[in-house]
C-alpha cells in the first residue's frame, strides 16, 4: 500500500519516533520511509476475513495473529512494513511493543496498485526473515 516516497533519509531510531506520534502510517525500508495508502472495502474485507479465520486457528497455541497496524521489522533489510495479516508465536515478539521480528507468517493481501511493490522488494525482504514458514508469491 505504499502511495508517496518521502525523498530525505530517517534514521530508524527517528523513524520509530515518528510513527508513534504520526496519525499517517509510513513503511521504512533503509533510511527512505512511505506513506501509506487507504485500503479498498475488497482489499480490508480479504484481510479481515483471514485474520478471523487465523485467530480461531491459532487459538490456545500461543501464537498471535495482527492486521495492519503492527509493523514487521526486517533486521537484515533494515525495513518495517506493516503487513496486512501477520502471525507470530516466537516469545521474544513479546519484547516489542510496536513491531515483530520473528513472525512465521506474513500475509500481503495483493491491489493493483501495490503488486509490484509487494511482490518485488518487499517480497525479497520478507525472504530474509528465517522464521517465516516457507511459501511463495503466487
Amino acid at each position: 500500500m505504499i502511495a508517496d516516497k518521502i525523498t530525505n533519509y530517517i534514521s530508524q531510531e527517528d523513524y520509530l519516533s515518528q510513527e508513534e506520534e504520526s496519525p499517517i502510517k509510513h513503511e521504512y525500508s533503509d533510511g527512505e520511509i512511505y506513506a501509506m495508502a487507504g485500503a479498498s472495502d475488497a482489499h480490508v474485507t480479504i484481510a479481515g476475513n483471514l485474520f478471523a479465520l487465523l485467530i480461531n486457528h491459532v487459538r490456545g497455541t500461543g501464537c498471535r495473529v495482527y492486521m495492519a497496524d503492527m509493523k514487521a521489522y526486517v533486521e537484515a533489510a533494515n525495513s518495517y512494513y506493516y503487513p496486512d495479516v501477520m502471525v507470530t508465536g516466537d516469545a521474544r515478539d513479546r519484547d516489542f511493543k510496536n513491531y515483530k521480528k520473528y513472525p512465521c507468517l506474513i500475509v500481503e493481501v495483493l491491489s493493483p496498485k501495490t503488486e509490484a511493490f509487494d511482490r518485488g522488494n518487499k517480497f525479497y525482504d520478507y525472504q530474509k526473515l528465517d522464521t517465516l514458514v516457507a511459501g511463495g508469491a503466487t
